[in-house]
């Protein structure tokens, strides 16, 4: 796409009706790993590549981590039952995850990121916004920047990104998103809202399948539908939401990139291949579970007071149990121990137990470092 806002001046004439557009005009990146597990397994091991291949466990209770883009050629997706894509593709190649690797990997491209800026939110181990209104090499466009990164990223690690380009978080996610994989693509000021029109409504941030429903209920299903609401109408359906849909529609996205963005919980679960009905199994479980949330909590140096046990029986029911502590869990003991009293107060003498979880939450507040944004100059 050909930039044809080359200052400030001319910005200023595209967007002058619209204040609330103007307040959002930063350079933000939206960089999304392509298939990220399954293209690690991929690089790694070279009888892969060109395969459908699936992360996860292919027991009959196993589910897809992740699946690589021949894999999803027979609709295969994340998430999806092991028994299920296996039907779908007899082929199917699962890898047991290794999550170690990945998350290496994840360090190495965000060390990329931080060449540029200092404002980097990571939103999982594959994917981030980067605000580059400011950056550390002072180049002027978002879009060389961005392409700059994504050849850093294929040379150094052996992976393809896509990226998007935009003024605010929820155009650059929706553009790093258009061309996938490998993808590149910008949304202009000046181009935001006729693009939103052409979108499905499932494409917009926060909507759902149970909202999606709602929706299509009202005639809504594209962004142009959505435009024609006002707001107090989509108040009216969706309660608070309402006002982020309305100002999504107009392309105004207020949130800023978050570099500090805080963990509010971590935890762990396992979905067992037979139900177990055994205190003793179930609390040699639970320590596999403490030491995983132990392990993560320590890499990111998140401590929490609170730890909530899950448990799901056998006819999908799910309780939990919670303890709040006067002081932060940092002891892997510790968090075992309150795991199994808690586990004592469940009843397994009805029903067997099909999944076990282990969480910490409720982190200490820090104060949210705040940033400065400059006038957008140049895509």
């Amino acid at each position: 796409m050909k930039l044809v806002v080359t200052d400030m001046q001319d910005l200023e004439g595209i967007i002058k009706d619209n204040r609330d557009l103007t307040k959002t005009m930063r350079k933000i990146i939206h960089i999304d790993m392509d298939a990220f597990y399954a293209s690690i397994e991929q690089r790694d091991n070279e009888e892969y590549r060109g395969k459908p291949v699936a992360v996860g466990y292919p027991e009959a209770r196993g589910v897809v981590s992740a699946a690589s883009y021949e894999a999803r050629v027979y609709g295969i997706h994340s998430a999806m039952p092991a028994v299920t894509a296996k039907k779908k593709c007899t082929d199917l190649i699962f890898v047991v995850p290794r999550f170690e690797v990945y998350q290496s990997v994840s360090r190495q491209i965000r060390s990329i990121f931080m060449e540029y800026t200092d404002l980097v939110e990571p939103l999982s181990w594959d994917e981030a916004f980067l605000d580059v209104t400011i950056n550390l090499k002072k180049i002027p466009s978002a879009t060389v920047i961005a392409k700059e990164i994504q050849q850093k990223i294929y040379d150094e690690t052996g992976l393809r990104a896509s990226a998007g380009v935009s003024y605010n978080k929820f155009l650059a996610k929706i553009a790093s998103d258009y061309n996938k994989p490998n993808g590149f693509f910008v949304i202009l000021p000046q181009n935001a809202v006729k693009f939103i029109e052409t979108l499905k409504i499932e494409q917009f941030f926060g909507v759902g399948k149970v909202t999606a429903q709602k929706m299509h209920e009202n005639g809504i299903f594209t962004g142009a539908d959505l435009q024609k609401c006002s707001e107090t109408e989509l108040v009216a359906m969706f309660g608070k939401a309402g006002h982020v849909f309305y100002e999504y529609a107009k392309g105004i996205d207020l949130r800023e990139v978050q570099p500090n963005r805080i963990t509010k919980s971590i935890s762990s679960e396992t979905t067992f291949i037979t139900d177990k009905d055994s205190l003793s199994i179930l609390n040699v479980e639970l320590y596999n579970l403490a030491k995983d949330v132990i392990k993560r909590m320590k890499d990111e140096s998140f401590y929490g007071k609170t730890i909530t046990l899950k448990v799901k029986y056998s006819d999908f029911k799910i309780i939990t149990r919670s303890k709040t502590l006067k002081h932060n869990i940092n002891d892997f003991y510790l968090l075992w121990n309150y795991g199994k009293e808690m586990l004592k107060q469940i009843d397994i003498s009805q029903k067997k137990i099909r999944l076990l979880g282990l969480g910490v939450s409720n982190a200490s507040n820090e104060s949210d470092k705040k940033y400065t944004q400059l006038e957008l100059k140049m895509f």
